[in-house]
């Protein structure tokens, strides 16, 4: 194995006549290094994509929802303190929800008003990091007080609304009188916005308290479902079985994969298509390697004559220009790794790439390099450089010594 090594590494060093294997040599590497620079950089920049996006939506969307097939919940904190007891929950919240209509200063919009006990919701949903001005427990009043709400920032632009202002909330459903159910109007006084930084969510969202929205909406000592926070974000979707199964029929779940399943599968989609586009530059930088052996097995047809005849096999031969598509390989491989992650790092620190925040829902490019990218772009480049010598191996192990010694 010695011989083979030594002799693969003479041969990638060229003679002076023999330059043009060289500069096909270099140019073989410089193709798989740019190539794995440029998979490392892109699936780490859509690794952190994925990562900041998934940060966000879990600030405003719960792990689990449990839901009740009657449509409320009237024993809500018993139904809680049941699905505490679920391995993997680490807090629970009740909640309301109902659509509206919320109006300011002649313009009207509508959203989703959020009533949530302004406590128990800091344990069970990451929303305080994007409050602005506020804090949940504002949203608790004393009886002389108006109600109290906390807009998305894009629906406070929208509405023209700043701090301290009075909204008017209109409820369609409305409450029970005499003659049937009548819209119910109220006023809200804006004690401050939050911004996810995804658009939907901050321009169709509001947060009451519990009690509140209870009243509003008449529904007292009811509860639309309960929001669930499990300890490994991960495995919601396994843990909202189990709640399933402690419940029983009466509640049904919902994880946070299941409703963002469109968001998530579109940037796996986007993920593989750009790892199958970027492969290509690595493809090429391989079939150079074809080339070069190649020329280089025609270069070399007296010396593989000579070693044939001193006794080197077959497979001997063949292992030489293996060696020399694995060394070709691996420089390229280590300067694209070596390149890539240094690109990463720089971006991650100082963040010299900004993005329109009218169109992205960040201002930086976000990087999250995981060693299982690394290891596995590193080990593909690795065994097409090998694949892209096995060729020239084979036409190189099937030369006929005596032929050459006679011809040559």
């Amino acid at each position: 194995m010695d011989f083979e090594w030594f002799v693969a590494k003479r041969f990638l060093g060229s003679r002076p006549r023999e330059t043009y294997l060289s500069i096909i040599t270099w140019i073989s590497i410089l193709g798989i290094l740019v190539g794995v620079m440029a998979l490392i950089v892109v699936l780490s920049v859509m690794n952190g994509f994925r990562a900041e996006i998934t940060k966000r939506l879990l600030g405003v969307t719960p792990h689990v929802l449990v839901f009740s097939t009657k449509g409320t919940i009237s024993s809500y904190q018993e139904v809680a303190e049941e699905i505490s007891k679920v391995n993997g929950v680490e807090a629970t919240c009740p909640f309301i929800y109902s659509q509206v209509m919320v109006s300011h200063m002649g313009s009207s919009a509508g959203c989703l008003m959020y009533g949530v006990d302004p406590n128990g919701v800091k344990k069970a949903l990451d929303l305080e990091p994007m409050l602005r001005g506020t804090d949940l427990v504002r949203l608790k009043r004393n009886d002389e007080e108006k109600p109290k709400a906390i807009l998305g920032i894009e629906l406070a632009y929208k509405l023209g609304v700043r701090l301290g202002d009075s909204i008017t909330v209109l409820s369609p459903e409305g409450k029970r009188t005499p003659m049937g159910r009548v819209p119910n109007q109220w006023k809200f006084q804006v004690v401050g916005f939050f911004e996810s930084g995804m658009y939907e969510y901050d321009l169709s969202m509001m947060y009451v308290s519990l009690a509140d929205a209870q009243e509003f909406l008449d529904l007292e000592g009811l509860a639309s479902g309960i929001q669930v926070k499990v300890k490994n974000s991960e495995k919601a979707d396994s843990v909202a079985a189990l709640i399933e199964e402690r419940l029983g029929k009466e509640f049904w779940t919902k994880d946070w994969k299941s409703m963002n399943k469109n968001l998530f599968a579109a940037l796996r989609l986007e993920k593989i298509t750009m790892f199958v586009i970027l492969t290509m530059i690595v493809l090429v930088g391989s079939l150079n390697i074809v080339s070069g052996l190649v020329m280089t097995v025609m270069e070399k047809k007296k010396t593989i004559a000579i070693f044939r005849t001193m006794g080197a096999s077959k497979g001997m031969i063949s292992n030489i220009f293996l060696f020399q598509g694995l060394i070709q390989g691996i420089v390229g491989v280590l300067g694209g790794l070596t390149l890539g992650v240094a690109i990463c790092l720089l971006l991650k620190k100082y963040q010299f790439i900004s993005l329109p925040r009218d169109v992205y829902p960040l201002s930086s490019l976000p990087v999250s390099i995981q060693i299982t990218d690394i290891i596995f772009v590193g080990g593909a480049a690795l065994i097409l450089s090998v694949l892209a010598a096995v060729y020239p191996a084979i036409q190189a192990s099937q030369q006929d010594p005596l032929k050459v010694i006679r011809y040559e």
